[in-house]
């Protein structure tokens, strides 16, 4: 795994939710390697969430609304910074880009139903639309989606 640059600890994982209508994961890989910012997120813990990451961090890209499934993995391309789309300047973004899509997407459902996930965020606090995931919950959702949980280039 590489290196958090801001922790010198190892890769972070994380979830970001996102309304497929308004940015899919189709529009998500069609960005290529230029990836896309992360904006519009006016949640002071997700806010949180986000200054904590770090180039190469990774996440799971997820459909809410009546998806609610685990489309692929991104990688985080750019560090918190300030959102354009914030007027009173409080909230910021990252970037990131689309690594592999998941061979099967795992649905809310799939994650409640297995014991592993009862403590992710996902599960106790799906409100919040950008969420810590653990090293374990990482590898277990990847096993269960198809995913390379140590992809850290685009497939």
């Amino acid at each position: 795994m590489a290196e958090n640059k801001k922790t010198a600890t190892k890769t972070q994982f994380w979830l970001f939710k996102s309304e497929p209508n308004t940015w899919s994961w189709d529009d998500q890989c069609a960005r290529g390697t230029k990836g896309e910012h992360w904006d519009g997120v006016r949640n002071f813990l997700a806010n949180k969430n986000m200054k904590a990451m770090a180039v190469g961090d990774r996440g799971f890209f997820y459909h809410s609304v009546n998806e609610k499934r685990i489309m692929g993995s991104v990688q985080v391309i750019r560090e918190h910074y300030p959102d354009h789309t914030d007027p009173k300047g409080r909230f910021g973004m990252v970037d990131i880009m689309a690594l592999e899509t998941a061979s099967h997407h795992v649905t809310l459902a799939e994650v409640k139903n297995e014991p592993k996930l009862a403590d992710m965020a996902l599960v106790t606090n799906s409100r919040l639309s950008v969420q810590p995931v653990t090293p374990a919950q990482w590898k277990r959702v990847c096993k269960m989606a198809g995913i390379n949980p140590d992809r850290d280039t685009p497939a």
